[in-house]
């Protein structure tokens, strides 16, 4: 009992508590230092977990099985955003790309260093481990880690970004669960990111235009 509760405090604090800091500005709104702080602490709790293999956090494992249903669900999905963009707001479509392309190619090379495996390294990895005894394995871990990726997207004050991230934690965390491979969903994270700066959609979740 000690020990659920010590991983309730925990996950309170670090994914609820944190996050409502930021949105109330109660604290600097600087996610970047804050999520690579917050997934070097993972990372250290994880290499001294015995439970856990670190080489899970580098080895893209047997993701052949994975990669081509991964691919076309991607695809599929991203298409479908890609159309209700240029039906719904069209002045947005690649308007990053029009307006600043050397910041966009820049974007794309560094957002999935900078922020995708940290990301994936703390909500999928770290969050997957340790929070079984709270959540399990199945639909109710799936569920958490999805609410909880899409809920720290508070910190953007736009209910689309939060709305996406719940949507993308899911897929991210179903696809790290299927295969075991964490560079597998950064892969699948970085798809989406990179295409979500393509069509105009990246400046609901840069956190230099939420004041």
């Amino acid at each position: 009992m000690m020990r659920l509760l010590f991983l309730a405090i925990e996950f309170t604090v670090i994914f609820v508590v944190v996050p409502l800091l930021i949105y109330c500005r109660r604290i600097p709104n600087l996610p970047i230092p804050y999520l690579l702080i917050t997934a070097l602490g993972a990372f250290l709790l994880l290499r001294r977990d015995a439970t856990f293999g670190l080489s899970q956090l580098t080895h893209w494992g047997n993701v052949q099985p994975f990669l081509a249903t991964i691919l076309i669900r991607d695809a599929v999905c991203l298409m479908g955003l890609g159309i209700a963009v240029y039906l719904m707001a069209p002045q947005l479509l690649f308007s990053l790309i029009r307006r600043s392309p050397g910041l966009w190619a820049l974007i794309f090379l560094l957002y999935p260093l900078v922020s995708v495996y940290p990301q994936e390294l703390l909500y999928r990895a770290f969050f997957l481990h340790r929070y079984q005894p709270l959540f399990g394995r199945g639909w109710g871990m799936l569920l958490a880690s999805a609410i909880a990726f899409g809920f720290v997207h508070i910190i953007f004050r736009n209910s689309l970004a939060v709305a996406l991230c719940v949507i993308g934690g899911f897929l991210f965390s179903l696809t790290y669960q299927a295969s075991g491979s964490l560079l597998l969903a950064c892969l699948d994270h970085a798809i989406f990111g990179n295409f979500l700066f393509t069509i105009g959609l990246g400046q609901f979740f840069y956190h230099g235009a939420r004041p």
